[in-house]
């Protein structure tokens, strides 16, 4: 791995106040998204490192920033920070560490101007957010905020937008999400039963008996039908998961260690859900740490030969 200080130079970043807001945004992910952070040291390309980890920053503020208060609250938050991101991606001053990485990204690669702004316009779908009604309520949130939050780093790696390769690689980006999604929403349930939503549609829960007051109220009545409920819905990401595998082949070389890991890592994170199906209203479900370490030694060998 090598060190960030030369990571940084790599990507020509070499104004020292600069470097201090990328710092800043390291300091973040390493701390929140652990898996995430090891995942790009160690499988991506030096010189990326900073625009990935900029981009995953910057996501996770916005989510942070719109996901707690009433709808209304969540709603102003996010109008106000979309022009505070405008602003700043359009040359204007900011004292916010993460735009000023983000807007910095944006000027060494273009692409991603256009991919925050797209997240943007989908971010009202989460800041609306209290829940499905039916599975379509599920897909088109997926494809109005989860996928253009991927994009935000898969843009990053991927091919251009007019390059051949493009469509194929945003259609398994799709499947990728998805599956992700359906699987966050499982292994957050206690979680999300705990603020008031979860993201399992209620078309779905009723046809096992549920709803959202026997979630919360009966959790060891209802386990056998929500081991059922889970068990479904896993098997529905796993389908779409299993779609994803040559997702890698639509990128070049050097970043299809980290493609596989990820994918790999799902595969794990989806069989923690599997495992864990009877008691997901008592807690979350995670691979364990050792598993996941696996995965990205074995890709960091693999990216390490291609570079070689």
């Amino acid at each position: 791995m090598p060190r960030w200080s030369a990571a940084l130079t790599r990507a020509g970043i070499t104004d020292p106040h600069l470097r201090r807001s990328y710092d800043a945004q390291r300091t973040l992910v390493r701390r929140n998204r652990r898996e995430e952070y090891l995942a790009t040291r160690l499988l991506l390309p030096a010189r990326i490192h900073p625009a990935v980890i900029a981009a995953v920053a910057f996501m996770d503020e916005t989510d942070r920033r719109i996901d707690s208060g009433d709808i209304p609250t969540r709603q102003d938050t996010l109008r106000s920070w979309d022009r505070q991101v405008t602003a700043a991606l359009a040359g204007g001053s900011t004292e916010n560490e993460t735009l000023r990485a983000l807007a910095d990204t944006t000027r060494r690669h273009p692409v991603l101007g256009e991919r925050v702004r797209d997240f943007l316009d989908g971010a009202p779908v989460e800041a609306t957010w209290s829940g499905f009604a039916t599975e379509a309520d599920f897909q088109d949130y997926v494809d109005h905020y989860s996928l253009p939050a991927l994009m935000l780093t898969a843009s990053l790696i991927g091919p251009a937008p007019d390059a051949e390769r493009h469509a194929p690689f945003l259609r398994g980006c799709r499947r990728l999400i998805e599956a992700m999604q359906r699987t966050d929403f499982l292994a957050d349930l206690a979680e999300d039963v705990g603020q008031g939503r979860v993201g399992i549609p209620k078309d779905e829960l009723d046809r096992h008996g549920l709803d959202y007051d026997s979630l919360r109220e009966r959790p060891q009545e209802c386990a056998p039908a929500v081991e059922r409920l889970v068990d479904a819905q896993a098997e529905r990401a796993g389908t779409v998961l299993a779609r994803c595998r040559r997702l890698p082949e639509h990128v070049d070389p050097e970043y299809r260690p980290f493609l596989n890991a990820l994918i790999s890592v799902q595969g794990l994170r989806l069989e923690a859900v599997r495992r864990n199906s009877g008691s997901l209203l008592q807690r979350g479900a995670s691979p364990a740490p050792s598993a996941a370490l696996r995965v990205l030694w074995r890709g960091y060998r693999a990216a390490r030969g291609r570079r070689q």
